[in-house]
Formats: structure tokens, C-alpha cells, sequence
């Protein structure tokens, strides 16, 4: 089927969407980055999926436009204001909005909540995210009551991560998440993307975690790991 655009209801995002065949067994929704749409993940879906696999949804929603304090004030598509570029302390501590996360979980939760209402269920729904649309999908993830099929972070970190044990949900610790990142990338550091999967494993999570020799970017490596490790995803709730 080919990708489309759809404008939501009211507290819904704008996405795109992408059936990998007819009645999609499960969901996955991706989070883009600072200053891209939903358009620049769309292309991953025959890169990662696989023959085997079962029918799945993509839905890749934009972000709100806002104005980013490190960028000048500019306007662009972003899940919460950058305050702060520098990662001093590795943990980006004070980097992220905590209102403008709130919103972005919110609006988050309610496309889960409408692919659940449109039959799929939660334990069958990936978050995954990249940069920005990672950090928004864990900080999504340790608040969710009900489980998800996986957590997927990528090149990111987990917001306001000295008070993700307060925002622990009952049971969100039971989502399984993979977590990867480029040793050499300028945005989001390496060792921040590391605290931030080591902070999850104190809260009790299952973290797969893979490195790359790459920046602020994707390679196939991390697209065929993500791949394995959706397989076994599919195998266990399939069990």
C-alpha cells in the first residue's frame, strides 16, 4: 500500500502511513528528529521489515512546529524546546522543555490510543524514535500503564533522567527496549545515550544496547540489529 498523508482529529498529529500488507497484526509508531517530518523515516520500512514478518502499521506522525531556543528562536518541527545544547554532565540534564515533553508524550499516548481503539493492542504497538522523537519515546515509555511491545531509541537519551524513578509507572519496566547510538556522534554524545540505557537498567528495564562507528545517523548494521531484535519481539508475544 502506498504511503499517504492524514490530517487528524483535534489532539491528534498529522502522519503518514504505511501498511506492510492487509489487516496489520501490529503498530509501529516512529518519532522523527529536531527539523525533520514524518517523511524521514518513511523510507526505512523496506529496509527493515522482513519477509516473515507479521502485517504491521507504520505511522510516523510531525511533530508541532515551535520556536528552539539553541537555533535562535527559529520555527521548525520539534517534540519539545532546546534550552541548553551542551551535554556537560552527559546526562542532558535541564536540555529538554519538561512542558513541551509533557505535551509530546500526551499527543504520543493518543495515537496509541487510537490504534488500540482501532483494534490493535498495546502489547502490539513499537514506540520508536530518533534524536528528539527517541527521547520523547522513552520518556513516553517509563510512564506507560500498560505495556508496549518495545521501546526503540535511537541515537538519543532519556529527558529529565533524575526523575524517570518518580515517573515510573506500575509495570512499564516490563517493555523490552533497544537502544543505539554512534560513537562519534556531535549531537547527542555517545556517553549520554549510554547513561541514559544504564538509568533504564536501574529502573528495572531489559536494555539491548549496540554502538556504531558513525555520527548522528542510522546505518544498515543498526537497521538489521533492530531487525533481529523485532524478530524475537514478534516471537515472544507470538509464544
Amino acid at each position: 500500500m502506498s504511503l499517504e498523508i492524514r490530517s487528524l482529529e483535534i489532539m491528534l498529529l498529522e502522519t503518514i502511513e504505511h501498511e506492510t500488507a492487509a489487516s496489520p497484526q501490529y503498530a509501529v509508531l516512529w518519532l522523527h528528529g529536531l527539523g525533520a517530518d514524518g517523511n524521514d523515516f518513511a523510507p526505512i520500512v523496506p529496509e527493515l521489515v522482513r519477509r516473515e514478518w507479521p502485517a504491521l502499521r507504520f505511522v510516523f506522525p510531525h511533530a508541532p512546529v515551535r520556536a528552539v531556543t539553541i537555533n535562535g528562536g527559529a520555527r521548525m518541527r520539534a517534540w519539545y524546546d532546546i534550552r541548553d545544547a551542551s551535554f556537560a554532565d552527559h546526562s542532558g540534564a535541564g536540555r529538554a522543555d519538561d512542558a513541551g515533553v509533557d505535551e509530546s508524550v500526551a499527543q504520543v499516548e493518543a495515537l496509541i490510543a487510537r490504534e488500540v481503539a482501532n483494534g490493535t493492542p498495546a502489547s502490539r504497538i513499537f514506540l520508536a524514535g530518533f534524536s528528539q522523537g527517541g527521547a520523547i519515546a522513552l520518556a513516553a515509555g517509563v510512564r506507560r500503564r500498560e505495556p508496549l511491545a518495545g521501546l526503540i531509541g535511537l541515537s538519543t537519551y532519556l529527558p529529565a533522567a533524575d526523575k524517570a524513578a518518580t515517573m515510573l509507572a506500575a509495570g512499564a519496566n516490563t517493555q523490552p527496549v533497544f537502544m543505539a547510538h554512534g560513537v562519534q556522534d556531535p549531537v547527542v554524545p555517545y556517553r549520554a545515550g549510554e547513561m541514559s540505557a544504564a538509568q533504564l537498567r536501574e529502573l528495572g528495564y531489559s536494555v539491548e544496547w549496540h554502538r556504531y562507528p558513525m555520527p548522528h545517523s542510522v546505518c544498515a548494521e543498526e537497521i538489521r540489529d533492530l531487525g533481529d531484535w523485532m524478530s524475537r519481539r514478534f516471537a515472544a508475544v507470538q509464544a
